[in-house]
């Protein structure tokens, strides 16, 4: 669906992105995260097709994505910072985007306006709160029925009840149209119980891109108290990380965790514990391996 290859830019000499390449499946939820100055929102213009590349393609469903109408008219973005012009109110927004979108979607935009409730379609946007700006955003984007929805820290300013239902309702969509989701945040919690695919970023360049399974399985936390003191694990499991309390040993592990459990059975252990790692965790660990000077954060 979205094809990143070799994508490079730079301003003014410096070089924001170096070589990006990323790959997202149709119907994928994809969650792009990365440090402060990464290159995530420079990537994003790309994407939407607002950033002319220097080098490298950008591509969906095989078509370059700059100065591309009919590319363009398939994504929905909600950035960080929203913008809606100076006197609107939600209904002129609604007839702004129907002459941009041909796929909008009149009859959902009234069927949506019950998961709105608190929002007053003839009161200027700018009037309404930040939560009530970004709930605008959404119920006008979903209504767009894009193929590719696109969103920069999609559920910040919104309280716990309608970022879950804001999450329902992209959910649902991605399950029965197979709508494709990428989201950049911060809140790696969040996106942990939505993606199923992960890329990292940092320095211009896409780290690591896997499904959210397999970063998770490829890496433990094994916590493990033995009789004869310090455990050890075979030549082929790389300990990334170790500390302890007491005798309880916690042990970052790459490789496979039930190996790792059963090579440490020679030391008897009273307690042997094996924890996935969340994104959060995968994110620090990652990042502590790319000059970031993190020590015992994870335990």
């Amino acid at each position: 669906m979205i094809q990143v290859n070799g994508l490079k830019k730079a301003f003014d000499g410096f070089v924001a992105l170096n070589g990006v390449d990323m790959h997202v499946e149709k119907g994928a939820i994809y969650g792009l995260v990365g440090p402060n100055g990464a290159g995530k929102s420079t990537l994003i213009r790309h994407l939407t097709g607002v950033y002319r590349p220097d080098q490298g393609e950008v591509q969906i469903d095989g078509e370059n994505v700059y100065e591309n109408k009919a590319v363009k008219s398939k994504i929905a973005y909600i950035p960080d910072e929203l913008f809606y012009f100076m006197q609107a109110d939600t209904m002129e927004m609604k007839r702004f985007y129907e002459g941009i979108y041909p796929s909008f979607d009149g009859k959902l935009f009234y069927r949506m306006q019950e998961f709105f409730p608190n929002i007053d379609v003839k009161r200027n946007i700018r009037r309404l709160s930040k939560g009530m700006q970004k709930q605008v955003a959404f119920w006008l984007a979903i209504c767009c029925k894009p193929d590719i929805l696109i969103l920069d820290e999609p559920v910040d300013g919104l309280d716990p009840v309608m970022r879950r239902q804001i999450w329902s309702i992209i959910l649902s969509e991605v399950a029965e149209k197979e709508m494709t989701v990428l989201v950049s945040s911060h809140n790696l919690r969040e996106l942990e119980d939505v993606c199923d695919h992960v890329g990292i970023m940092h320095h211009g360049k896409i780290m690591i891109e896997r499904s959210l399974s397999d970063l998770q399985g490829s890496v433990s936390k094994i916590q493990v108290a033995c009789q004869s003191g310090m455990p050890k694990l075979p030549e082929h499991f790389q300990v990334l990380h170790m500390a302890n309390t007491g005798r309880v040993y916690t042990m970052i592990v790459k490789g496979d965790p039930k190996e790792a459990e059963a090579a440490l059975s020679y030391c008897n252990p009273t307690i042997v514990d094996v924890l996935p790692l969340t994104l959060e965790e995968i994110f620090i660990y990652e990042m502590g391996g790319a000059d970031y000077e993190v020590k015992d954060i994870l335990f």
